[in-house]
């Protein structure tokens, strides 16, 4: 028998984990977990797994698509203005954006927040946001992880990443009969959204501003600016598709226009994007002069104001325009699908 009597050694709480802060996160954020039941969540949090039905879901035939993300050095600019309430919508859309171009509708979500220090209120503002985004995308956060890891990130900082699954029956993958001819629509970006941050910051840097400084490009402040989240894209792209003639999506992240809508087409097949039929919103143009910036870079690294394209069936172009403004979203009609092989872009930017 163990001798009970001894004085207690050290502590899990004296190497830097605080066990009580992480129990504490969980029962604050249930309610915001909760929010995000959708049909086909089978568990709340807390177990050692989560189960999701999918014939609860109303599914007979599904094919699973799974993709993952993070935030980038975005969270940057967040852990120094300590403004991180928007940071969870980053990471829901990186990653359900993305199974929306395979024509999959997100299920649920899991996230996964690592921090040297527990900060419960910090976790609790950046969960409750992973939340937020979760229920303007109909997915459930249905499980996540929350690391306290001493010595691996200093005191305040934190990474995210994201993990999300989503189904389609099937027969209705998408990209699909993309067509020479088919018209690019682009949906709105709102600002920069995820990517490019380690540009952005260096030419922050290059300004002289501080986050706390004038926007010189908006109103506020530069950090609320630049922290704007990324736009989800989710349940305007669903019901696009699923009212027919949608033939492929691209999320313009990483890689800009010039390389993400390429990824969607056929062998050999290029597009013709007209610059001239959108203006550059004003955060990209102060980027481009702050800079000195070439267009072709900001095609490249920026969505330049298009979050989303479709290629869509020219003869629908005009009743997919029609539903999408109605879905709320502002489209333009950036060019066409070609044979050429190639990226080429009419008029200008800047």
């Amino acid at each position: 028998m163990s001798d009970q009597s001894g004085k207690n050694g050290i502590t899990y709480a004296d190497a830097g984990v605080d066990i009580d802060a992480g129990n504490a996160l969980v029962e604050r954020i249930k309610p915001a977990a909760k929010r995000t039941n959708r049909p086909g969540v089978m568990s709340g949090l807390g177990g050692f797994g989560a189960l999701f039905d999918l014939k609860g879901a109303g599914y007979n035939d599904p094919i699973l698509v799974g993709a993952t993300d993070g935030v980038g050095t975005k969270l940057r600019i967040a852990i120094d203005t300590g403004n991180v309430d928007g940071v969870g919508i980053d990471l829901v859309a990186m990653c359900v954006n993305d199974l929306v171009c395979q024509g999959a509708e997100p299920l649920f979500f899991l996230d996964y927040f690592a921090t040297g220090h527990l900060e419960t209120e910090t976790a609790a503002r950046i969960i409750e946001g992973i939340a937020e985004g979760c229920v303007r995308s109909n997915c459930a956060l249905i499980g996540g992880e929350t690391a306290e890891m001493p010595g691996m990130y200093p005191d305040g900082d934190f990474d995210l990443a994201g993990f999300s699954v989503g189904a389609m029956e099937r027969g209705t993958e998408l990209p699909a009969d993309v067509q020479v001819g088919d018209v690019l629509l682009g949906l709105a970006s709102d600002g920069v959204h995820s990517n490019g941050y380690s540009l952005v910051r260096k030419l922050v840097d290059i300004s002289g501003l501080g986050w706390d400084d004038d926007c010189p490009f908006s109103t506020g402040n530069l950090g609320e600016a630049l922290l704007t989240p990324t736009r989800l894209y989710v349940t305007q792209a669903l019901a696009a598709v699923r009212a027919g003639g949608v033939h492929a999506l691209a999320h313009i992240t990483g890689g800009g226009l010039t390389e993400n809508i390429p990824r969607v087409l056929p062998d050999g097949y290029g597009i013709e994007i007209d610059l001239n039929a959108w203006d550059l919103p004003p955060v990209f143009k102060w980027m481009a002069e702050t800079g000195g910036i070439a267009e072709a870079e900001m095609l490249k690294t920026f969505n330049c104001g298009q979050g989303m394209v479709l290629s869509v069936d020219a003869a629908r172009a005009d009743a997919l325009v029609a539903l999408l403004e109605n879905e709320g979203e502002t489209v333009t009609r950036l060019g066409y699908v070609r044979d050429t092989g190639e990226v080429r872009y009419t008029g200008s930017l800047l």
